[in-house]
Formats: C-alpha cells, sequence, structure tokens
C-alpha cells in the first residue's frame, strides 16, 4: 500500500455522531417495519428494510468512511461520494417506504406528543406537497448539483468543513426530493404520470450530461483547490477530472436512463398503461 493510502486510511475515525444517528435511524426504521409488517405483510415485504439500510450503508461509506480522505484528494473520488449521496442513497431510502416504519417504530409517547402535533398542522403539511411536486423537486436538485459544481462554490466547500457538510445535506436532501415523484413511497400518492415521467428523468440526464461532459473535455482544470494542494497519487489534475467527468456521465447517467427505459417499455405495452 502506497504511502498516499497510509495516510488516509490512518488519519481516518468513524464519525461518532453521523454513525450513531445512522444508526439509530435504521433501529427504528426495523422496529417500524416488524409492527407494520403484521398489518401489511404484503406491502412490507423483507426486502424493503434490506434498501432502507444499503442506503444508510451508502451514506455512511460516502461521508463517514475513508471515501471522505479520498475525496479530498481526488476529483474523481469526489465525483463518486456525490453519486452514492445523490444516485444510490436516495432511491434505496425511498423504495423502503419510510414514513409509516419511521413513525411506528418511534417511542409511542414521541409519535403522539412530538410528531403528532406536527403532521396535523395543514402548513407544514402543504409545505411538504410543495416540496415533493415535480417542478419544485427537479429543479432543487438540479440547481443544488450545479450550483454546488460552479468553481467558486466547489473549491469554497472543499476549504471549509463545515461548508462541505452542508453540501453533502444538501445533495443528499434535495435528491430525496428528486427521487419522490418517481418512486412516490406509500401512503404518498401518484403525483404524475406516463411521458411526464419520462421528461423528466431524460432532462435531469440532459443536466449531468452536460456538466459532465464540460468537465471532460475541457482543456484545464476547472478546480482551483486541485491546483494548489499537492496530489499524493500522482495523477495529473487534469486526467483526474476527466476520469470524475467520465464516472459522473457513465453512472449518473445510467441511473436516469434506466429507469427511463422502464417507463418507456411500460407506456408501450397496453396492458400498463393504466398503471402509469
Amino acid at each position: 500500500m502506497s504511502s498516499a493510502y497510509r495516510d488516509i486510511f490512518s488519519e481516518w475515525s468513524p464519525p461518532i455522531g453521523l454513525t450513531a444517528v445512522l444508526l439509530l435511524c435504521a433501529v427504528v426504521y426495523v422496529r417500524g417495519w416488524l409492527a407494520i409488517r403484521k398489518t401489511r405483510p404484503a406491502e412490507f415485504p423483507w426486502w424493503r428494510p434490506g434498501a432502507f439500510l444499503f442506503g444508510l450503508v451508502m451514506i455512511w461509506v460516502a461521508i463517514a468512511s475513508p471515501m471522505d480522505g479520498f475525496a479530498d484528494a481526488l476529483l474523481s473520488a469526489h465525483m463518486v461520494e456525490h453519486l452514492l449521496l445523490m444516485s444510490f442513497a436516495p432511491p434505496l431510502l425511498l423504495l423502503s417506504w419510510p414514513v409509516v416504519p419511521l413513525l411506528r417504530g418511534l417511542p409511542r409517547l414521541v409519535r403522539i406528543y412530538v410528531f403528532g402535533p406536527l403532521i396535523r398542522r395543514k402548513g407544514l403539511r402543504n409545505l411538504g406537497h410543495f416540496l415533493i411536486a415535480p417542478l419544485v423537486a427537479w429543479l432543487a436538485m438540479n440547481l443544488v448539483f450545479l450550483g454546488w459544481h460552479v468553481p467558486t462554490a466547489y473549491d469554497f466547500a472543499l476549504e471549509n468543513e463545515r461548508w462541505h457538510e452542508f453540501e453533502h445535506f444538501c445533495f443528499l436532501a434535495t435528491s430525496i426530493l428528486f427521487w419522490w415523484p418517481v418512486i412516490h413511497p406509500w401512503p404518498t400518492q401518484r403525483l404524475f404520470t406516463g411521458w411526464f415521467l419520462l421528461l423528466y428523468l431524460v432532462m435531469a440526464d440532459i443536466v449531468n450530461t452536460l456538466l459532465s461532459a464540460f468537465l471532460a473535455f475541457c482543456d484545464r482544470p476547472v478546480y482551483g483547490y486541485y491546483l494548489r494542494e499537492p496530489n499524493a497519487f500522482g495523477i495529473s489534475p487534469l486526467a483526474d477530472q476527466r476520469a470524475g467527468a467520465v464516472v459522473m456521465w457513465v453512472v449518473g447517467s445510467l441511473i436516469f436512463l434506466v429507469p427511463a427505459v422502464v417507463v418507456t417499455f411500460r407506456l408501450l405495452d397496453p396492458r400498463e398503461r393504466r398503471l402509469l
């Protein structure tokens, strides 16, 4: 193992706070899933908690494992980190249909006296419906995605740890909003159907493709941070940038286009159209 790898692993220590929060979420979900499965076994098969737990693992790997150290040194690793937070963890969490299990898994007094009054507030419900509206969710995710990749913002986040953590939160939160209308976890009603869903996914892929293509074909490093900081891996900043762009372009596009292809086939199947 090279000294660069050893340095990253030696400097890494698991963040206790974040790890504890993720473990607590896992316990609460599983507790709630066991409770609701007694009355809705068909809607909550075994793979739903598997999806939720795997989604939490993706979050931990992205920002709590040594991956975060590699992301500080390599743009390509940073792009992998972003993909885990934006394209892997959110769909997995939403496929678990997390809303009701998380509520059911809370202690009864907390559920009744803390979350009960909040859920009954019409203003908060309206805000939630507004945030998962397709246009709002699409704009939120893509504007945050583009905004944090502006060179000034990107460099600033890497140079300031608290802002880097806030960047991660923005990516995760807005991506959950984005994937919500696609997956529409129970008990959410389907927000839009058919060709609108296809357009929603394809337009997001176009945004990802434009940014990836710019980074891939640019003839100079875009982010000054990687020019100022020494690279112990022996990779030139421009080669690293192009590698990161390819990862974001190929994997990111697949995340959008695979469900788009599935939607297209369902739209072309007369037996399935009524379900979309």
